[in-house]
């Protein structure tokens, strides 16, 4: 009897025990949730149809690695237009910008001189000799005319003594008609002399010399800064369209900005996808957070601080993390929330970054935040 009132009463004391330290001893302050990961969704700005898909959901890849390959349609033929078109441009620019050659400005200075000593013929007027000489062919003329009026008389006398043919007066007109014509032609010719250059003619030649010299002060002076400018203008155009279609030439490869696990991919080599659109995921494995929810009586906690981060998977290597946000208006607890202190039903959104650099986590892990081991940040 008397063992069995000791038993009983050293069991009441040890649950009174148990009891005293449950209720004194402090529970710990950790709250739980899962680690997340920035989501990219990669997609591209031209579209296209697939021709390579180059990695597979769940591949860890490198920055820079090409994930997707779209087939280039008319894109290769279109930049080799542009090319061409931009040396066009660039050919016109530097002949604008070099201005005219020597050759084109001694041959416009050729011309002056050539124009110039048309109108300096003109002003001058006929020679003297050119003028003795008009009269020594009128003179002549005037003498074979006299020789066919001779001609054509005598033969006259002769037909009517019949001595004569018909023919031979005929000819003998024809030739006085010529010798006539002639002396007219050239009387006028000495007229001409005599008279001396037209002021029309010296009105004409006089501006086709301005003009050629009015050519050659532009050569010599060069192309306007305006028409440069517009050369210029036209060539950066020219570039400008190079380098646009050179950047839709490389958004057919799409390619990882970030070292990342590639989450959702479902393409196949054919498919199409619209420009702009995703088409496919990454996680951004060099950036992990833990997402989860502080009861109010533990918000005593400032952003930058360290805390303790533990996951199921590792329990014996605790990660350090850093509190990056603290949300400033409560919120009810939600239904995925676990914590020890359910007594608290608002708590604060908190974001834990964790650095991870033996890289053992990964999204979608249960971890515990342990508010206890918190310490100043830097």
């Amino acid at each position: 009897m008397t063992k069995r009132v000791l038993v009983l009463t050293l069991i009441v004391v040890a649950l009174l025990g148990l009891v005293y330290y449950s209720k004194w001893t402090p529970k710990p302050a950790v709250v739980s949730g899962y680690i997340e990961s920035d989501e990219i969704r990669l997609g591209s700005r031209v579209g296209g149809r697939v021709a390579r898909v180059l990695v597979v959901e769940g591949q860890t890849v490198k920055q820079g690695t090409v994930l997707v390959e779209l087939e280039p349609f008319d894109l290769l033929e279109r930049e080799s237009q542009r090319v061409f078109s931009l040396a066009a441009r660039e050919a016109e620019f530097k002949r604008f910008s070099a201005g005219f050659r020597d050759q084109e400005k001694a041959q416009a200075q050729a011309r002056i001189d050539q124009l110039q000593a048309r109108l300096d013929l003109l002003t001058e007027g006929p020679r003297t000799e050119e003028i003795e000489a008009a009269r020594g062919r009128l003179s002549m003329a005037r003498v074979q005319h006299k020789l066919a009026q001779q001609t054509s008389d005598r033969l006259t006398r002769l037909v009517r003594e019949n001595a004569a043919s018909k023919q031979e007066i005929d000819n003998a007109n024809e030739s006085l008609d010529a010798a006539s014509s002639n002396v007219v032609v050239r009387q006028q010719e000495l007229n001409l002399l005599l008279a001396g250059t037209r002021k029309e003619e010296l009105q004409e030649a006089t501006a086709r010399v301005e003009e050629a010299r009015q050519a050659w002060q532009l050569m010599q002076q060069g192309y306007r800064s305006e028409e440069i400018e517009q050369a210029k203008a036209a060539r950066d155009s020219a570039q400008a369209a190079l380098d646009a279609l050179r950047q839709q030439k490389q958004e057919l490869s799409i390619r990882s900005p970030i070292d990342g696990i590639v989450e959702a991919l479902d393409l196949q080599p054919g498919d199409m996808v619209a420009s702009g659109a995703p088409v496919l995921s990454m996680l951004d494995k060099n950036n992990l957070w833990v997402r989860a929810y502080v009861p109010q009586n533990r918000i005593g906690m400032k952003v930058g601080q360290q805390v303790r981060v533990t996951v199921d998977s590792y329990p014996s290597e605790p990660f350090s993390g850093t509190i990056t946000f603290i949300a400033r208006q409560a919120e009810f607890t939600p239904s995925n929330v676990q914590t020890l202190e359910e007594r608290s039903k608002q708590v604060y959104r908190i974001k834990v970054s964790i650095e991870d650099q033996r890289d053992y986590l990964r999204p979608g892990m249960m971890a515990d935040v342990w508010l206890d081991s918190m310490g100043d940040g830097e």
